[in-house]
């Protein structure tokens, strides 16, 4: 390497180390990359709890989610005391993960035990809101998997039962709060790096694995169609991301498009939104991941500020590198490109248990989070229909 090679490379290396954290956490996050359903990131434990001082339940395992959210909480110190489902294989494959866990014979068994302080869920997305009614009723907080909710009927029940116990009904959104790339994002907008959001684009292809699926996944009004589920996660990140406490959908669509035998799936949705802060949000999510790419989804967001930009490839750089976390900035200085695993953790979990026990909103407020759901459902109940073989 020539002197002057050498200089232009030290200059970029140092002007991309400007924007890492000031203190960094080793962490190695490990993950079934090929199926987005076991998706379940793990972290160095960054503990914020004694053992034993904030016990956790899991109730209902009808998504493998389940196994994230608990690697999440567990590392930031919760302890799993419970588990319950009536399909005793699910049982016994969590127990194979946590085998401290106790079996419990039924939901109250649980839901009498004061020392649990949270339940976990990943239950059928039309379940989840009413199990999430009967945990906060009983006195404790509530955490489920994504979509929160499929009916805006279901959100008026939510928000009713949290006014009348004052428990939380926290939402995994783990495509932002679980991938430190977006993480990463979210701090880099705070500072402003890249001055005002103008615009949040986000691409977010999924690998359909029907072998693997249960029949409620092909059932519309269960699942709460694409929109409701996995486009939530999109939503999510553009509000966070504008800093916008609200959006009007302006354009929402869904199709079936290659799977005929399944006409209560959509394979394919689109929407677009105007927050409140001004800007403008574009999601297209689908499940038609092909087969070659070595993971699940090559999920990318793209944010335009009126600054600079940055680019989040979360999973995989497509043809240069199979890890994920990569973002890549342009700012008023150049061009940047990070490769952030290890350098922010997954500090949702620890600030979550500590809005629990602390009764505050650090994690992500209760607004924000019933918030994304509303958007979501709203989305899929405007969506045109595309041709395609929809039922």
């Amino acid at each position: 390497m020539n002197r002057r090679s050498f200089i232009t490379q030290a200059a970029a290396a140092m002007a991309v180390s400007s924007f890492l954290p000031k203190q960094t956490k080793a962490q190695t996050p490990t993950f079934q990359k090929a199926d987005g359903a076991n998706y379940a990131p793990r972290g160095k434990p960054n503990l914020v709890v004694k053992p034993g001082q904030f016990e956790i339940a899991v109730a209902k395992i009808d998504h493998a989610h389940i196994y994230g959210m608990c690697n999440g909480l567990t590392e930031a110190g919760a302890t799993v005391k419970w588990v319950y489902d009536t399909d005793q294989v699910r049982v016994s494959a969590f127990l194979s993960k946590y085998p401290q866990a106790k079996v419990a014979r039924t939901l109250d068994e649980i839901l009498s035990d004061p020392d649990v302080k949270l339940v976990a869920s990943s239950a059928i997305p039309n379940e989840r809101a009413a199990l999430g009614c009967q945990v906060m009723e009983s006195g404790k907080d509530y955490f489920s998997d994504k979509a929160p909710f499929t009916t805006l009927e279901q959100l008026d029940q939510i928000k009713a039962t949290i006014a009348r116990t004052g428990r939380k009904y926290m939402v995994y959104y783990s495509e932002r709060i679980h991938v430190e790339a977006a993480m990463y994002a979210t701090d880099l907008l705070e500072r402003g790096t890249i001055g005002k959001v103008v615009q949040v684009l986000n691409i977010a292809p999924h690998r359909i694995s029907l072998s693997t699926r249960p029949s409620w996944f092909f059932n519309r009004p269960q699942y709460g169609g694409i929109l409701g589920d996995i486009g939530s996660h999109q939503f999510e990140q553009f509000l966070t991301y504008s800093k916008s406490t609200e959006a009007i959908v302006t354009n929402s669509a869904v199709g079936n498009f290659n799977h005929p035998d399944h006409p209560g799936l959509e394979d394919f949705g689109e929407a677009s939104l105007i927050g409140s802060s001004g800007s403008s949000n574009y999601v297209q999510v689908n499940w038609f991941t092909a087969d070659g790419l070595s993971t699940w989804g090559d999920g990318r967001c793209f944010i335009t500020g009126t600054e600079g930009s940055i680019e989040l490839r979360k999973y995989v750089d497509v043809g240069r590198e199979t890890t994920g976390n990569h973002v890549y900035i342009i700012d008023k200085k150049g061009e940047h490109h990070l490769n952030v695993t290890g350098q922010v953790g997954f500090r949702f979990f620890g600030e979550f248990i500590l809005d629990c026990i602390n009764r505050t909103e650090i994690a992500m407020t209760q607004a924000h989070a019933l918030k994304v759901g509303e958007i979501a459902v709203k989305a899929q109940e405007a969506a045109r229909r595309l041709t395609g073989h929809l039922a």
